[in-house]
């Protein structure tokens, strides 16, 4: 039984972050009764730069540093991301801790009210497509050819308002993100597997904490998901072998099956000509070990090679 005690958790302030601090504040207070939760928000790096495109900024704890700072100065016990942001190298002393049950992680479509009877595949030729994934853009590219794709910052009620306003024809956006904030209903088409691999980590919370402390640790693992812990472990050991972030053209999709844990993964160019994809399986409790057979298979593949031409891309934008 844990004593009554108090927990301190650091958040991102955006609405979205704020409805996923407040779910997590929520379930420890009703676990623990006696555990005060209090929540700490602050806008990081990847908030306050809304100007310039997530690939020219770096993503390296671009959405975390800050959070991560909260806990080596003792200002907080947990820090509470998105788990596509969280980098799969953490800094020394920090940990995963948690890794909660996963909403939908597919990409979707929203759409200006001009193009309702439209789907990606049917939108006329020329049509404006928002997003600001490398990921997105890639696949999406690969596949329609025909839409033109621009970058879209912000939160998701700011994009939406410009999509609304006729900035954007069509956004691409995460379902998890849109039934959180209680807008499923802007979900006007879900993008298949096939088309648009997600994010590392999409859909899934991630709670880091300072490594090796046992009380905190036992206190969030009752929000702990076994089955989405293990794809996601997956998941983030391919990413980490392949080297890459959530800023460059990596995708995935996993499912547990039994005692095995099923991974696809996806490497594409930035202009989308050259797309890659591959599966592995394996037992699920060696997760990791798939996901990194998977990014050997594809950087067997050309992979690598792809992967170093868009970094060097990135470098050479990022100075500029």
């Amino acid at each position: 039984m844990i004593q009554a005690a108090c927990l301190r958790i650091a958040s991102r302030r955006s609405q979205l972050a704020m409805v996923q601090t407040n779910w997590v504040k929520v379930e420890l207070e009703k676990a623990h009764p006696g555990l005060q939760v209090s929540v700490e928000a602050m806008a990081t790096q990847g908030d306050k730069v809304l100007d310039v495109a997530l690939a020219k900024i770096g993503d390296k704890g671009l959405f975390t540093k800050e959070l991560e700072a909260q806990m080596f100065l003792g200002r907080a016990e947990i820090a509470v991301h998105s788990l596509k942001d969280l980098p799969t190298a953490l800094p020394e002393g920090l940990m995963l801790g948690c890794i909660t049950a996963r909403e939908d992680p597919a990409d979707v479509l929203a759409v200006n009210g001009r193009f309702k009877e439209h789907r990606l595949e049917t939108l006329p030729e020329g049509s404006r497509i928002g997003t600001s994934s490398l990921r997105r853009l890639a696949q999406l590219r690969h596949h329609y050819p025909h839409l033109v794709f621009k970058d879209v910052r912000g939160n998701v009620l700011t994009r939406l308002e410009k999509l609304d306003a006729g900035l954007y024809d069509g956004l691409i956006l995460a379902a998890a993100g849109l039934e959180r904030l209680g807008l499923a209903g802007r979900i006007h088409q879900v993008i298949a597997p096939e088309i648009s691999l997600h994010a590392v980590g999409q859909g899934a919370l991630g709670i880091e904490c300072v490594a090796d402390n046992q009380e905190v640790l036992e206190q969030i693992r009752v929000l702990n998901h076994d089955d989405t812990r293990d794809r996601c472990l997956a998941e983030r050991a391919f990413l980490r072998e392949l080297e890459g972030g959530c800023q460059v053209p990596i995708g995935v999709n996993s499912a547990i099956n039994g005692e095995t844990v099923i991974l696809t993964g996806m490497v594409a160019s930035l202009d989308g000509q050259t797309l890659i994809r591959n599966q592995r399986h394996g037992p699920r409790h060696t997760p990791e070990a798939v996901g990194r057979q998977l990014a050997v298979a594809l950087k067997d593949q050309g992979a690598a090679a792809i992967l170093e031409e868009i970094f060097a891309t990135v470098r050479a934008e990022a100075k500029h």
